[in-house]
């Protein structure tokens, strides 16, 4: 009998072993091939014109694609430029992803030639949006790329003041934010009218970007970045660029500082 009682015993726990061994089975099978329950990932077109961007004389079809976050979402976590040239050939390229792209045809670099120019907001809330500029110059798909934001150093300043300098440009502006005193304090920013601690002012990269005539009839770039304080709604000023293509690079025609409530003082 204490036999039979034991061999019961031995059949129960490989019968548990087996079960146990099945469960993790099932559940590393689980992990290691995923399930798609909601497949988006089929690219959808956005945007689709007609233009001689080659050189050739001849059209060639632009499409800008998109694929969504999650199916009726309106960020795509990837947007391409499409391509289908009056040479039989196709040329693809990824951007980055973003909200409602869009497309502007523009000869920038002044070759005659229709570039594309492609703007991506991003949905940040300091309405930032990424830039792309390409060339299709005799098939051959070149991103010509755009200017780099204005380097700007910053400080937050005793007596409720802050200062900024382009370093491009090596010019310094002067900011009185005597009517932000309340809130400053609030924020701890200042204390009795003294700065808490070193604090830089909050420069964001340019929230515009368009074409725009700036020499001789000939098309540039007019950019601008917004200057914050404490947080991004404490907007502080606007700082406006102008940019040429000449020599295969992006060049400095000139600043403008605009402050949000006043105009900025220059030293």
């Amino acid at each position: 009998m204490k036999k039979e009682f034991g061999l019961v015993l031995l059949a129960l726990f490989f019968l548990s072993l087996n079960a146990i061994t099945g469960a993790y089975a099932v559940e590393g099978d689980k992990n290691s091939v995923p399930v798609e329950t909601n497949i988006v990932d089929k690219p959808i077109v956005l945007l689709k014109e007609e233009m001689d961007v080659s050189g050739d004389g001849k059209l060639d079809t632009i499409v800008i694609k998109g694929v969504q976050y999650e199916d009726g979402s309106s960020f795509l976590k990837g947007i391409f430029l499409e391509i289908k040239g009056s040479n039989g050939q196709t040329y693809t390229t990824e951007l980055d992803s973003g909200f409602d792209p869009d497309l502007k045809f523009v000869d920038l670099n002044h070759d005659g030639i229709q570039e594309m120019y492609i703007t991506i907001p991003t949905g940040g809330s300091g309405g930032i949006a990424n830039h792309f500029l390409y060339t299709l110059k005799d098939f051959t798909l070149t991103d010509i790329g755009i200017p780099d934001p204005l380097m700007i150093s910053s400080e937050f300043q005793d007596g409720y003041k802050a200062a900024m300098t382009i370093d491009n440009t090596n010019q310094t502006y002067n900011f009185n934010l005597m009517n932000r005193k309340k809130n400053y304090n609030k924020l701890g920013l200042y204390i009795n009218g003294k700065l808490n601690e070193p604090r830089e002012l909050m420069v964001d990269s340019y929230s515009s970007l368009k074409p725009v005539i700036v020499k001789d009839e000939l098309y540039g770039l007019k950019g601008v970045q917004q200057i914050s304080g404490a947080y991004h709604a404490d907007g502080i000023a606007f700082v406006e660029s102008k940019w040429i293509y000449e020599n295969g690079k992006w060049t400095l025609m000139e600043t403008k500082v605009i402050e949000r409530s006043k105009k900025a003082k220059k030293k």
